[in-house]
C-alpha cells in the first residue's frame, strides 16, 4: 500500500466529513431559515425540491466533464463553492438571495457528490476489500458536528451567518489544502494520466436500474429524516426548536456507528445480507417514528433508521464500481442522479402527505418503500461478465480476502 494511497483516502475522507458538515448545518435550520426568509410551509417544499434537482444537473454534467477532466479537480473546485453558498444561505435577506444561493448550493453539491464517490469507488478497487463504507463514515461524523453546531446556535439563538461564518472560515482553507493529496486512482496507477471514463466499456442503463431503485429509495429515506426531522419534531411531539435539532445528530450518530463497523460485516457477510438487514432495520424505524408518542420515541425511531439506512448508499456505489470496472465514473455519475431523485421524490412527498393527511401516516411511506429494496437485494451479488469470457465477478463477500474485483 504506497504512501500515495493513503494520503489519498486521507484526504477524500476529510471530504467527506467536511461535506457532512455544511449539509448537517443546513438541513437542521430550516425552521430558522424558513423564519428568516418567510418561506411558508406551501412554498417550503418548492425550496426543497430544488436543490436536488439543481444537484441532478450538477452529476449529469460531471459525467461529461470527467472524460476530460480528473474527479479531483472536480471535487477540489467544487467543495468550496458548497461552502461559500452554504454562509450565502445564511446571510441573504430576500427570498431571491436565498434561492439563488441554494441554486450554487444544489450544482455545486451534485458535481462534489458525484466526484467524491467517483474517488471512493476507485480507491476501493486499489485497496482490494471494502473500505467504501469508512468515507460514507467521516460523512457521519461531518454530520454530527454540523447538527452539534447547529444545536449551539439555536440554543444561543444566533442569526444563521453568525452560525456559518466560522465553519467557513475554517474548512475553506482546511479543503484547499487537502486536496493536494488527492488522489485519482483507477486500475492502480495512483496520479497518473488515466483513459476517459468508459474507455473499452459501454454502460448498459438496464444493468444499473437495479441499483438506481435501491439508490433512489435509500435517499427518499435518508431526505425524510434531513429535511422532515425537526419539524416533525416540534410540531408533531411537540419538542421545543432547540430540542427539534436533536434527532438529525442521533440518526447521524447511529449513521457514523453502522458505517465504521460496515465494511467489517461486507467482508465477513457479503453486501446482500448487510443491505438486507440494513432495509429491515429502516423500516422498522420509521414504524417507531410514526407511532411514537412523544419526542424521546421519536429520537429511537431516527436511532433506528441511522442504523438500518447507512449501510445501502455506500454499497450502491460499490456495486456499480464492480458492475462497471472500466466505466465506473460514468457508473457512478449516473446512480448519484438518483440520490437526487429520491430527494426530489421523498421531500415533497411527505410534505404533501403531511397536509393532506397527517405526518404520522406519511412516515408509513418511505417505511414501504425501503422494503423495495428486499427484492433488488441480489443486485449487489456478483454479476456475470457481460463483456465476454463468461466469467464471474467476484462476491461481495470476497472482497478483502485478495480478491481482484475492487
Amino acid at each position: 500500500m504506497t504512501d500515495v494511497l493513503r494520503r489519498g483516502r486521507g484526504s477524500l475522507a476529510f471530504s467527506f466529513l467536511v461535506q457532512g458538515v455544511a449539509f448537517a448545518l443546513l438541513v437542521t435550520r430550516i425552521p430558522a431559515i424558513q423564519d428568516r426568509y418567510g418561506v411558508s410551509d406551501a412554498l417550503l417544499p418548492a425550496f426543497l425540491a430544488a436543490v436536488p434537482i439543481l444537484a441532478g444537473v450538477g452529476s449529469v454534467t460531471t459525467e461529461r466533464l470527467v472524460k476530460r477532466v480528473r474527479p479531483s479537480r472536480l471535487l477540489r473546485w467544487s467543495q468550496p463553492v458548497v461552502l461559500l453558498a452554504l454562509l450565502g444561505v445564511g446571510a441573504g435577506e430576500r427570498m431571491v438571495e436565498l434561492g439563488v444561493a441554494l441554486a450554487a448550493f444544489g450544482l455545486a453539491v451534485g458535481v462534489l457528490d458525484a466526484s467524491m464517490n467517483m474517488l471512493g469507488v476507485s480507491l476501493q478497487r486499489s485497496y482490494g476489500r471494502s473500505i467504501m463504507l469508512s468515507f460514507h463514515a467521516a460523512y457521519s461524523l461531518g454530520g454530527i458536528v454540523g447538527a452539534s453546531l447547529a444545536w449551539v446556535g439555536a440554543h444561543w439563538h444566533l442569526a444563521l451567518w453568525v452560525s456559518y461564518l466560522p465553519v467557513v472560515l475554517v474548512l475553506l482553507p482546511a479543503v484547499l489544502v487537502g486536496s493536494r493529496w488527492y488522489a485519482d486512482d483507477r486500475g492502480g496507477a495512483a496520479g497518473e494520466a488515466e483513459k476517459p471514463a468508459g474507455e473499452g466499456q459501454g454502460l448498459v442503463f438496464k444493468w444499473l436500474l437495479p441499483l438506481c431503485l435501491v439508490m433512489t429509495v435509500a435517499y427518499i429515506g435518508d431526505s425524510t429524516v434531513s429535511n422532515w426531522s425537526a419539524k416533525y419534531l416540534q410540531d408533531v411531539l411537540g419538542s421545543s426548536e432547540q430540542m427539534a435539532t436533536v434527532p438529525y445528530n442521533v440518526y447521524m450518530v447511529t449513521t457514523l456507528l453502522g458505517r465504521a463497523i460496515g465494511d467489517l460485516g461486507v467482508r465477513r457477510f457479503g453486501a446482500v445480507a448487510v443491505v438486507r438487514g440494513g432495509a429491515l432495520v429502516a423500516a422498522g424505524g420509521f414504524a417507531v417514528v410514526a407511532g411514537a408518542p412523544g419526542a424521546w420515541v421519536g429520537m429511537l425511531g431516527f436511532t433506528l433508521l441511522g442504523l438500518g439506512l447507512c449501510v445501502l448508499v455506500p454499497q450502491t456505489f460499490a456495486a456499480a464500481g464492480r458492475l462497471f470496472p472500466g466505466a465506473s465514473d460514468a457508473a457512478v455519475a449516473r446512480l448519484n442522479v438518483f440520490n437526487y431523485v429520491g430527494f426530489l421524490i421523498g421531500s415533497p412527498l411527505v410534505g404533501a402527505l403531511g397536509d393532506l393527511w397527517s405526518y404520522r401516516g406519511a412516515m408509513l411511506v418511505p417505511m414501504v418503500l425501503v422494503l423495495v429494496t428486499l427484492v433488488y437485494a441480489r443486485s449487489f451479488e456478483a454479476q456475470p461478465d457481460r463483456y465476454g469470457g463468461g466469467h464471474e465477478r467476484p462476491r461481495t463477500a470476497d472482497v478483502g480476502r485478495g480478491s481482484n474485483g475492487l
